[in-house]
C-alpha cells in the first residue's frame, strides 16, 4: 500500500480524476456558483493527502507533468488573442482606462483588507500583490520581500474565489470583451480559464487583462510600496 502511494503515476491520474469528476458535475448540475471544479479538487487532494499523509514532493512529482503545461499553455492563449484583434483594435481606449483604474484599485482593496484585519507587515505585502498572476506575483514578491509561500497562497484562493463570483458580479455585462477582460483583471488564470467557458473572444481578452495587468502592477507596484519597506 505504501508502495502505491509513493507512485508518482497514481497522483497524476488521481488529480486528472478529481478534477475531471467535479467538472462534469458542474456542468450537470447547470454550473452553480458553490460547485466550481478548481475550488472542490483543490479541497479533496488536500484532504487526501493529510489523510495519507503523503509529502508534497511526492504528490509533486507525479503531477510536475501538469505543471510543465502551464508555460505552453499560456502562450498558446495568443492565438485567440490575435484573432481578436480586430476587437481589440476598436476597444484600445476603454480598456486601457479600466486597466490602469483595475490595478490600482486591485491593490488597494488587498491592502484594504489586510488593514482591516491587523495582519502584520509581511501579510500586507503578500496581500498587495493579490491582483496579478503567480508567475509575476512571485517576482513582485521578492523585490518587496513578501513570503512567497504566502503570496501564492492569496493569489491562488482570490483568483478561485473571484471566478466563482464572476456569474453573480458579471451577469448584466452582455460583451464578450468586457466580461473577458474584467475576469482577467480580477481572477488571473482561473479566471481566464473561465472566461474560455463563455467564449474564445472572452478568453482572449481575459488573457490580456491578466497579462497587461500584471506587467503594469508589476512596475509600479514596488516603485510604490518601497517608502514603507
Amino acid at each position: 500500500m505504501s508502495e502505491l502511494l509513493a507512485s508518482p503515476l497514481l497522483w497524476l491520474f488521481f488529480t486528472l480524476a478529481v478534477y475531471e469528476g467535479f467538472r462534469q458535475a458542474h456542468e450537470r448540475f447547470g454550473q452553480p456558483i458553490w460547485l466550481q471544479p478548481m475550488l472542490w479538487s483543490l479541497v479533496v487532494i488536500v484532504a487526501v493527502l493529510l489523510v495519507f499523509q503523503i509529502d508534497y514532493a511526492v504528490y509533486f512529482a507525479g503531477t510536475q507533468f501538469l505543471h510543465f503545461l502551464l508555460g505552453p499553455a499560456t502562450v498558446a492563449l495568443a492565438v485567440p488573442l490575435y484573432l481578436a484583434l480586430p476587437h481589440l483594435k476598436r476597444a484600445a481606449l476603454p480598456l486601457l482606462a479600466v486597466l490602469c483604474v483595475g490595478s490600482v484599485v486591485g491593490v488597494l482593496s488587498a491592502l484594504w483588507i489586510a488593514e482591516a484585519f491587523a495582519l502584520s507587515d509581511f501579510s500586507w505585502r503578500a496581500f498587495a500583490t493579490r491582483a496579478v498572476t503567480t508567475p509575476i506575483a512571485i517576482g513582485v514578491a521578492e523585490k518587496i520581500d513578501a513570503p512567497i509561500a504566502l503570496v501564492a497562497a492569496i493569489v491562488g484562493i482570490s483568483g478561485l474565489f473571484g471566478a466563482m463570483m464572476a456569474p453573480l458580479l458579471l451577469r448584466g455585462i452582455r460583451s464578450d470583451i468586457a466580461y473577458g477582460f474584467a475576469l482577467g483583471l480580477g481572477a488571473h488564470g482561473v479566471g481566464t480559464a473561465f472566461a474560455f467557458q463563455r467564449s474564445a473572444t472572452a478568453g482572449a481578452f481575459a488573457a490580456l487583462g491578466m497579462s497587461l495587468n500584471g506587467l503594469l502592477t508589476a512596475f509600479w507596484l514596488p516603485w510604490a510600496i518601497r517608502p514603507w519597506l
